[in-house]
Order: structure tokens, then sequence, then C-alpha cells
């Protein structure tokens, strides 16, 4: 059974879907009011899925449950990573593909995205997702099991489009953490449209206009 989630159709019978994962301790509301600000009335029709990640106990949060799609053991983000629990999300996010294929939205045609926790989400899921996506979108994030991603990852999204989003000042995901992830990847030949902004760890309206062209060249096929 896939992940509940909180869901938006821009018109009806989508053509291409949006999986966009959240943040830690976040919930799949919090970037649904992002839509509006982001749609373009000239996009096709657009299914934005929003899941909400299981909940379980956060280590460096005083083992609190919250929701959350991997454990967090230190402050170095890096270090003592929960590889078994980002396992067990890349499953849900797969349930979340195949759910969209079933309702007719093929892998090529959906842009998996994430914040953050999710934003890490996205590369370790999207870069060993069998079939080629449409695109990956990084938001203030960085490569988990990173030292696993040259033999695990899949051919099929190696050239797959990525845009990577990061705030010069960010505090909870410092910069040098997601320039080391962009450079390791780059080193494995994948493209990046790596983007920074003057802000911390969030998302700012420039950074929105920026993921509105680069989705907006992925629906045109450019």
């Amino acid at each position: 059974m896939p992940l509940p989630t909180v869901e938006h159709e821009t018109r009806p019978s989508p053509e291409w879907s949006v999986i966009w994962l959240h943040g830690l301790g976040a919930d799949g509301n919090d970037f649904a009011p992002i839509v509006p600000e982001l749609v373009d009335p000239a996009w096709p029709a657009i299914r934005f899925v929003f899941p909400h990640a299981p909940v379980r106990p956060v280590t460096i949060n005083n083992s609190v449950p919250m929701r959350a799609w991997y454990d967090i053991k230190g402050l170095a983000l890096a270090d003592k990573q929960d590889a078994e629990g980002i396992r067990l999300s890349i499953g849900e996010v797969e349930a979340l593909i195949a759910q969209e294929e079933a309702r007719g939205v093929p892998a090529s045609r959906i842009i998996l995205a994430g914040f953050s926790q999710g934003g890490a989400m996205t590369l370790a899921a999207g870069l060993r997702h069998k079939q080629a996506l449409a695109g990956l979108l990084v938001l203030s994030a960085y490569l988990p099991m990173h030292e696993t991603i040259e033999a695990e990852r899949s051919g099929a999204n190696h050239a797959t489009p990525m845009f990577w989003g990061h705030g010069v000042a960010d505090p909870v995901v410092p910069l040098a953490l997601g320039e080391q992830s962009r450079q390791l990847l780059e080193s494995l030949g994948h493209r990046i449209d790596w983007h920074t902004y003057p802000m911390g760890h969030q998302v700012s309206l420039p950074e929105i206009n920026d993921i509105r062209t680069w989705m907006g060249g992925i629906f045109a096929g450019t």
C-alpha cells in the first residue's frame, strides 16, 4: 500500500506527475501551497503528489517520533547513515512511482522532487530507478549512501535532467556537503543544473522562478 498523500491536479486527466518529498518532521502538506506559485498556465495537466513519510523515532531529536524518511543519528549528516531506513524509503518511493504509472503516467513523465531529507531521498531513489524519469529536483539536500551510488545507480537515469538548489547560508545541510555530493555525481557523468541562493535552509522566490523555468523546459521537451 503506497504512503498516504496530499494531491493537487492542475487540470483533469493529468499527463505528468510530480512526486514531491518533504523534509524531516514535516508532512505532505508542507509544499502543497507551492503549486499556485510554481505552475505556469501553459503547462500540460499535472498531478502533484505530496506523500507523508512514515513516523519513526529520530535519534538526533531525542528519539522523538516524527515523520522522517530515515533516521538521523548525528550532527554530521553524512556520518552514521541509516542505510536500512533509506532503503526502506526507496521502496516507498518506488511504490509511489508505480502508483502513478498505474494511473496512466509513464516514468518518463514523472518528476521526482524533494526538500532537505526529501531531496536526499530524491537522489537515493531516483538515481537507482530502473526506468528513465523525466527529472530530479533536489532542494537543500545531499547524496546519502554516496559510497554505493556508483555501483547501484541505474544507467536509465544517467542523463536525467537534474535541478539542484542550495542556500549559501544553510545551517542544516551545509553548502559544502551539497557541493561535495554534486561534485561526486558530476565525476560520474551526471549533468546538474546547479543554483545557489542567498538564503538559509528554505526555498525562496528566485529559486521557485528558476524551478519554473527548468520544469517548463522538461514539459516542452527541451
